[in-house]
């Protein structure tokens, strides 16, 4: 497949030719989800070996008053910008206090997934009829190269679920960078971050015994299979998941079991696998309080206050933009 041709695909087509081609091979997380995918998920986010979830519901009920408090500060409209929305249940925690309130803002969800937004939004006109909502179709990174159009009102961005931790610092820090670029006085960023904690808790939450996990961890190469013409045995790919306690770095493998030639056929892409080769699906990155003021540092942002779960398991940080000076 030409570099020409490959420029002319899909953000997704890209990523497969360009993952399934590098050493060692690797695939971005945010192409597991399809409608296939957003399912698997949810039934992954009532599992109860995977606390993220509960932490960050149970957060968001306790401290509701004291988190919105800051979001309508002032009673000034706002445009409420939420990136990797999903569901959006937990945000609907939020979206009920604000409008309790009587606050003027506007509900903007960003989601690459077209099947969850429309779900999204179906769901919340039924259930709060007065809400303004307006979603956006799209990655993080575009999303990020518009966000600076609101300008008819004060920003605050939510970034929930631990997403910050699908990226390598490094990444991560940039993005953070992106965001203060994007922010001006009085907005507001608000992150979830999963903290770090006991490793087997972490490895539980990412390999449940059931299998749902494993199922949406090998999604990805349902879609391929489906969207560009491969032929791809998901049977013959092991699940692994990996957690370094050093690095905070849980990571979500594909391991091959035998030997396989696997053909793309949209991307006249052929790939060969000898056995226990592996492509990294998603990466799950864990904080600390020194990590995440390090980060925000880097990004030109300052923490204004945090709120924990009972027992400290997960943590979401509100940000503003450092003073210029």
């Amino acid at each position: 497949m030409s570099e020409n041709t490959l420029l002319k695909q899909s953000a997704f087509a890209q990523a497969v030719y360009q993952g399934l081609t590098a050493k060692p091979k690797k695939l971005p997380s945010r192409f597991i989800y399809d409608a296939r995918g957003d399912a698997l998920f949810q039934q992954i986010m009532k599992l109860p070996q995977y606390y993220l979830t509960e932490c960050e519901r149970q957060i968001l009920k306790e401290h509701a008053d004291g988190i919105c408090a800051y979001f309508s500060e002032g009673k000034q409209p706002f445009n409420l910008v939420e990136l990797g929305a999903g569901d959006g249940t937990k945000t609907e925690i939020l979206l009920r206090n604000l409008s309790s309130r009587q606050a003027s803002f506007k509900y903007m969800p960003v989601d690459i997934s077209a099947s969850a937004l429309s779900g999204l939004q179906n769901r919340l006109r039924g259930i709060l009829p007065g809400l303004q909502i307006q979603p956006w179709e799209g990655t993080y990174f575009e999303m990020l190269q518009r966000i600076d159009e609101f300008s008819d009102a004060r920003k605050v961005i939510l970034f929930l679920g631990s997403n910050l931790g699908n990226m390598m610092h490094p990444q991560a820090r940039n993005f953070l960078q992106g965001l203060s670029e994007a922010m001006t006085f009085g907005d507001y960023l608000f992150i979830g971050f999963d903290q770090k904690k006991h490793p087997q808790k972490i490895l539980d939450a990412y390999n449940d015994p059931g299998g749902v996990t494993a199922a949406f961890n090998k999604n990805i190469l349902v879609r391929i299979n489906r969207e560009f013409n491969g032929n791809f045995d998901p049977d013959k790919f092991l699940h692994w998941e990996t957690y370094d306690p050093e690095t905070g770095s849980a990571k979500s493998f594909l391991v091959a079991t035998e030997p396989m030639r696997v053909h793309v056929g949209a991307l006249e892409l052929e790939v060969f696998f000898e056995t226990w080769d592996t492509i990294q699906t998603e990466l799950s990155q864990k904080y600390d309080d020194e990590v995440v003021q390090w980060l925000a540092s880097g990004a030109g942002l300052e923490v204004v206050a945090s709120f924990a779960d009972p027992a400290a398991y997960y943590k979401n940080y509100l940000f503003r933009r450092k003073p210029a000076g």
